[in-house]
């Protein structure tokens, strides 16, 4: 048995199996009304289907296996979920099975059933040996599918990003404005510095940031200071300041020093994107927006509004230091670069845009994710080098992070089958 359970899903999900004299394993004549809704979750594969068994309707749940006996190997038996299964649909009925209250359960052997069509399709348009395992017959896929696809798999690495954001929101007890400077900070650390950058925004509550916003030099004092950055003494007049804020600060709100430098990744990081770089550019842009929560959800609407938002320059020490105490021959920041911009835009806007309009059950957010995303230019990485090759080239954001989604949440597990372009493949001629 060369294939994945998951095949023989698709199977029963599209109905590509001969219906002619169909019967359950023990001679009942079968006939599938409604074949039910696929199932993504926990609990049985296919809900609410109905078929006629010997003459008579059920309704109920179908559930799929290799062999019937992995019915016993998931302990189906003694979970009420599958209590209401009128279906267990396999390959091979290797041995009986038995409901939770020891009736027979009926079967279906799909053994010698499934089109021919449809095994060959199986097996030579899809490789699983393979990185992308459809992607020698990438080129057959029409372009409406492939962007149904890429839709479906933004869709849910916005919805996985936005639990992230309303996770945050549950921690700041319903306030908003914390919940969007936090993931703010989150989303600066830039995946290999967001743990600490989480930290040192949950250490310092945005009010305070906010009662003093006027001051950059304050704002910079407190974020160096707590985050563990700042040297305990320098002959450089602008850090000496620095320190003597953060001293009056730190014991005026009676701040526990728990962040050190040591908590903060540099190896490996261009210095552009030091975490000292980017606490600086955090200062700056708080500075500058006097409520950032309505910055991002109200003001900003396109590519441009953000980059006034998020595009601030640092204070002019930063201009030419990418640490404290060794200046630079060269200006070594002006803000936020492009390609950081846009990451930005994906990664912190879109993700709270999408949470809000959830957590609001205002549908318009996600249309507004939508429309931005596919005026920000494609980002350059890995996996979208990986659809490039096989001629799949994306066109804006909205594209290359369909394309991360297709490849994080069914290439590289392997669930192809669940996916538009594999099933287009599949079925293009089944039928």
């Amino acid at each position: 048995m060369d294939f994945r359970e998951d095949f023989l899903q698709l199977v029963w999900k599209y109905q590509y199996f001969e219906k002619r004299d169909l019967q359950t394993t023990n001679g009942l004549r079968l006939q599938v009304l409604n074949p039910g809704f696929h199932n993504q979750g926990e609990g049985p594969d296919f809900r609410d289907a109905s078929l006629e068994i010997d003459g008579i309707v059920f309704h109920g749940h179908v559930e799929v296996h290799r062999l019937a006996s992995e019915w016993k190997q998931h302990e189906h038996e003694a979970n009420p979920a599958y209590n209401s299964v009128i279906l267990h649909v396999v390959w091979k009925n290797d041995r009986p099975v038995y409901r939770n209250d020891h009736t027979s359960m009926p079967t279906l052997e799909f053994n010698g059933r499934i089109f021919l069509e449809v095994w060959r399709r199986y097996e030579q348009l899809l490789d699983f040996r393979s990185e992308l395992p459809c992607a020698h017959a990438l080129s057959q896929v029409p372009e409406i599918i492939r962007f149904s696809a890429l839709e479906k798999a933004l869709v849910e690495r916005l919805h996985s990003k936005s639990e992230s954001v309303l996770n945050l929101l549950e921690l700041t007890q319903g306030d908003w404005e914390e919940t969007a400077y936090r993931w703010l900070f989150v989303s600066f650390g830039f995946r290999i510095n967001s743990q600490p950058m989480g930290e040192l925004a949950s250490q310092i509550p945005y009010k305070i940031l906010q009662k003093h916003r006027t001051s950059l030099p304050t704002l910079e004092a407190m974020l160096f200071g707590l985050a563990g950055l700042l040297p305990e003494e320098s002959s450089e007049p602008y850090v000496g300041h620095l320190i003597r804020e953060y001293q009056f600060y730190q014991k005026k709100y009676r701040w526990e020093q728990k962040l050190l430098r040591q908590h903060w990744n540099f190896m490996g990081v261009r210095p552009s994107a030091f975490p000292t770089i980017r606490i600086a550019q955090l200062a700056s842009i708080l500075s500058q927006a006097p409520s950032l929560l309505q910055s991002i959800l109200e003001d900003s609407r396109d590519f441009q509004s953000f980059k006034k938002v998020l595009q601030i320059p640092t204070s002019d020490y930063w201009k030419y230091h990418y640490t404290f105490g060794k200046a630079s021959e060269r200006m070594t920041s002006k803000g936020v670069s492009g390609p950081s911009l846009n990451l930005l835009i994906i990664n912190f806007a879109m993700p709270l845009w999408y949470a809000y309009g959830h957590y609001f059950q205002n549908p318009d957010w996600k249309e507004r994710c939508f429309d931005l995303l596919q005026g920000i230019a494609s980002e350059k990485n890995f996996i979208t080098q990986k659809f490039e090759k096989c001629g799949w080239t994306p066109q804006n954001a909205f594209d290359s992070q369909g394309m991360i989604g297709l490849y994080r949440g069914y290439c590289e597990p392997k669930r192809c089958l669940s996916c538009k372009v594999a099933q287009s493949l599949i079925r293009s001629e089944s039928k």
